[in-house]
């Protein structure tokens, strides 16, 4: 009876155990299937550094930036102490203030423009500060003939001029004597020349120089005159030593031809018949052509203002490239 009733209490307990053993288990599967996606899914995701916009993160970018700041403004404190770029030079705005033209010249560009009405005319002056950029330091450098180089000849025939030796050959007080058998140029001296000649200012044959003042410069100074109805006068010239010297002559019958501003206009002018060389002309036809346009402005006085205005408006243009330079290191 005791062993009957104590089995009978414990089988309510053992028959829901041995009914969770029986079936099969599948926890450990699920979570390895859980943990190969959590993997699959950390490892999709794109990992980015840590970005920072502190000032300590940009200042070990560049080592340089605050010697060059340094050193561009330093450059702008001695050009304003200089010159005063954007004060107009009392001589500049007294042409301006007597003349005709009225001037357009706009902030960060080359070109400037000067416009005037003549009768019934319209006027159109140009001029650009590339002429003062492109200058060599020696403005005598333009003006040297082609024909002086001696790489164009060839010592063996002697066929190389004076002046086309270099100092060494062709030397005060020396005479080119030929060429000798190792194909060196043979010097002998001139009449000799004592110390009193040297001392004498009779036999200074240097030219006299002025030391203050500064060699010009030619500026391209293109005038283009208007008549409605009727065409363009294109005439360009340049400005050099209170001179205006033209260059060429054109006309066209489509004013927008002589400011060609597209590949197709720029087509159409150059299939056009230019005239000949102004040199070519009639002495008396270029006197003309040169009184016709004194008497519009473009003489000596603009000659003259031309280059002065141009020195004027490059160094402003310095000065503001300089602090836009700046602005962009310091930034």
């Amino acid at each position: 009876m005791l062993s009957l009733r104590t089995i009978s209490r414990a089988l309510p307990r053992f028959l829901p155990r041995l009914a969770a053993q029986s079936q099969p288990r599948f926890h450990p599967t699920v979570q390895s299937i859980s943990l190969l996606q959590q993997t699959c899914k950390a490892a999709s995701i794109p990992r980015y550094g840590a970005f920072s916009t502190s000032r300590a993160a940009r200042e070990k970018e560049g080592q340089v930036d605050q010697e060059l700041s340094a050193k561009i403004e330093s450059e702008l404190e001695l050009e304003k102490e200089m010159r005063d770029s954007e004060q107009l030079p009392s001589s500049l705005q007294d042409y301006l203030d007597s003349s005709s033209f009225e001037l357009q010249d706009t902030p960060g560009q080359e070109e400037v423009v000067l416009t005037r009405k003549f009768g019934d005319e319209s006027l159109r002056v140009s001029f650009s500060i590339a002429d003062l950029n492109a200058m060599d330091q020696d403005p005598n450098d333009f003006r040297q003939d082609p024909s002086d180089d001696p790489a164009l000849y060839d010592e063996d025939d002697g066929s190389i001029p004076e002046s086309a030796q270099s100092g060494g050959a062709n030397t005060k007080g020396s005479i080119n004597a030929g060429h000798r058998k190792d194909g060196n140029i043979n010097i002998v001296p001139k009449d000799p020349i004592t110390t009193a000649d040297l001392t004498d200012p009779a036999h200074d044959e240097s030219p006299p120089s002025d030391e203050d003042d500064e060699p010009s410069f030619p500026a391209r100074v293109n005038v283009m005159i208007e008549k409605v109805g009727h065409g363009t006068l294109q005439i360009e010239t340049t400005a050099q030593d209170g001179e205006i010297v033209i260059d060429n002559v054109y006309f066209f019958k489509d004013a927008e031809l002589a400011d060609a501003k597209t590949a197709e206009l720029d087509w159409k002018r150059r299939n056009l018949y230019e005239g000949p060389p102004f040199g070519n002309l009639d002495e008396d036809l270029q006197v003309l052509l040169e009184r016709y346009l004194d008497e519009r402005g473009v003489n000596t006085a603009l000659a003259m203002w031309v280059p002065e205005y141009i020195d004027f408006k490059e160094q402003r243009e310095y000065l503001n490239w300089l602090s836009s330079v700046k602005s962009f290191v310091d930034a």
